[in-house]
């Protein structure tokens, strides 16, 4: 039997679909439909961000989205992300997402764009010229059995992020992002687009997020997105004057505990290859690997 396949523009209204398809591809992510919704309708112009939903006889099976990396000062840097239900692949549905957002990428001025993948999406996406061997490693634990947090240090105060001013966690995060490993640097991050796009988040719980302040300054903080019994760690960093002392591991450990009181049962996070520190905290904490994923790189021609 023929089923109709047809690719549009996301709209928000398509939120909870998507949301749907998104948890049953990636068991190991957390993100509500309130916060699909945001993603959608909340990127910065200069992005150029195109959603896209395929359906097949009407329903949401697949998701594509991709836009200029505008929290970077490298030229022509792009992100392209595609996942399609799986009783719905090997269809033509990933590559006719493909085509319309490389389409895109290359009329907005694109020349690199970067793709995260399944190990057994990687032949796909050789297939349409990406390369490259970076891993992502994602874990989970279950919020149970947690060890005891460390003594918080003298001259340090905890304090979730419904009690810090956002100007504090905006200079944190921005100061922690230009150590993230990544192929292009997160150098440009404007404040009003960090305070729409992260700050505003309906995924962000400031309630169990939490920093580590040192006077009025941000030592050292993880944010933790929920969705429903589930939580996903957006971020944990600590500035460099403050390395050392074991902040990280204490924020994140307390988090996890303020989470399961709240009835939060599980916990996700993801880790690059070469962050060794925060992979030996989430080790301390429990997180088991349950899934790696490829990062991957295609030049574009225009």
């Amino acid at each position: 039997m023929t089923r109709l396949v047809a690719v549009r523009q996301a709209v928000g209204d398509d939120a909870e679909a998507v949301a749907a398809v998104r948890r049953a591809v990636y068991s190991y992510k957390a993100m509500s439909a309130a916060a699909t919704r945001h993603v959608m309708t909340v990127a910065a112009p200069a992005e150029r961000f195109l959603p896209l939903v395929a359906e097949v006889d009407g329903q949401v099976v697949g998701w594509g989205a991709a836009g200029l990396s505008v929290w970077t000062s490298e030229p022509g840097e792009s992100h392209l992300t595609i996942f399609v239900h799986p009783d719905h692949r090997k269809q033509g549905i990933g590559s006719q997402l493909a085509e319309r957002l490389h389409q895109h990428l290359t009329e907005v001025g694109a020349i690199r764009v970067r793709a995260f993948v399944h190990p057994d999406g990687l032949e796909f996406a050789r297939n349409l010229g990406y390369d490259g061997a970076r891993q992502m490693h994602f874990a989970g634990v279950e919020l149970t059995s947690l060890p005891e947090p460390p003594e918080t240090p003298a001259g340090i105060e905890l304090r979730s992020f419904d009690e810090v001013d956002p100007r504090a966690a905006y200079t944190a995060d921005t100061i922690t992002a230009l150590d993230e490993p990544t192929d292009a640097p997160m150098d440009s991050i404007e404040y009003d687009r960090w305070l729409a796009e992260i700050w505003d988040s309906p995924s962000m719980d400031k309630s169990l997020s939490i920093a580590a302040m040192a006077g009025d300054e941000m030592a050292a903080f993880t944010i933790v997105e929920t969705d429903g019994d589930r939580m996903w760690s957006g971020m944990t960093g600590t500035i460099p004057a403050y390395r050392g002392r074991g902040l990280a591991k204490l924020v994140k450990s307390v988090a996890l505990r303020r989470a399961a009181a709240a009835g939060i049962t599980s916990a996700y996070t993801s880790n690059d290859d070469e962050n060794g520190p925060m992979l030996a905290v989430n080790n301390w904490l429990g997180y088991r690997r349950v899934q790696t994923e490829l990062g991957l790189l295609r030049t574009l021609d225009n």
